[in-house]
């Protein structure tokens, strides 16, 4: 693992968001609203890496033995959440949480836009945890990916759609939600923007020009289109030549058949 966690570090774009909440039924109003709450709308730092919040209470579940004793003497690892202050920066916490144990370590930080657990790999639809965490150093968009994986995984995107703040908190955020009064932020934001147009998805297709109209050649605008042929419109034999051939090869049709003698050969 980089241990840098600087990756290409690519953000949204305007098609992200219609594109993602659409997986799970909702538009780009709940999804700011989510997003706003957990991490302002940032998925990385200013250095660059993913944004991240290292838990201790997470470390001291992911270790035993004496690697769990190593932690707790460390400061790095204790039972509850809340018995210590979190520092501004969690990388220190998490580098020095690796020397331990890489994989505990990473599941025992949330990760990227959504906050994605690293407990919670599977859900968002990763093989391992360091997969996940490459990821999120790539690109917000995965970072969201991820986190819309997690809800549908846990089948909190009903209470999303329906816009049940506290119960949609409580599936991702667990029963300690009400301590950030996580439901009121979320609730409060989504009326500032429902009246943003939201970017349709999928997008629109672009207007097609007409399709250009065949040369009508021998014929006349007004004249029908043959049926089968749309607009083929095949025009009349030229005027002398019908006038004169018409009435002479009607004249040869009614003599053979009156005295068809005339046209056998004569035997010798």
């Amino acid at each position: 693992m980089d241990t840098t966690f600087k990756g290409a570090a690519r953000r949204l774009d305007d098609l992200d968001l219609p594109k993602l909440g659409a997986r799970i039924g909702v538009g780009e109003d709940e999804i700011h609203a989510f997003l706003d709450v957990e991490t302002s709308g940032h998925g990385f730092d200013a250095h660059g890496r993913p944004i991240i919040l290292f838990e201790p209470h997470v470390f001291f579940r992911n270790l035993s033995g004496p690697k769990r004793a190593q932690a707790v003497a460390a400061g790095l690892a204790y039972v509850r959440w809340g018995e210590k202050p979190y520092p501004r920066d969690s990388y220190p916490r998490l580098k020095a949480a690796i020397a331990i144990d890489e994989t505990a370590a990473l599941r025992s930080a949330s990760w990227g836009l959504g906050q994605v657990l690293g407990e919670n790999f599977k859900a968002a639809g990763f093989p391992t945890v360091q997969a996940m965490v490459e990821a999120m150093m790539e690109d917000e968009a995965l970072q969201l990916a991820a986190a819309v994986n997690f809800i549908a995984a846990n089948r909190l995107d009903g209470k999303l759609r329906n816009h049940d703040w506290a119960g949609f908190a409580k599936g991702y955020n667990g029963a300690s939600f009400g301590k950030n009064a996580y439901d009121y932020q979320a609730c409060r934001r989504v009326p500032q923007m429902v009246s943003d147009k939201d970017t349709p998805w999928p997008p629109a297709a672009p207007a097609q020009p007409p399709a250009p109209v065949p040369p009508q050649l021998n014929g006349s605008p007004t004249s029908e289109a043959e049926p089968g042929r749309a607009g083929v419109r095949p025009g009349p034999l030229p005027g002398f030549w019908a006038a004169v051939l018409a009435p002479l090869v009607a004249a040869i049709l009614s003599l053979f058949r009156k005295a068809p003698s005339l046209f056998r050969k004569a035997k010798p």
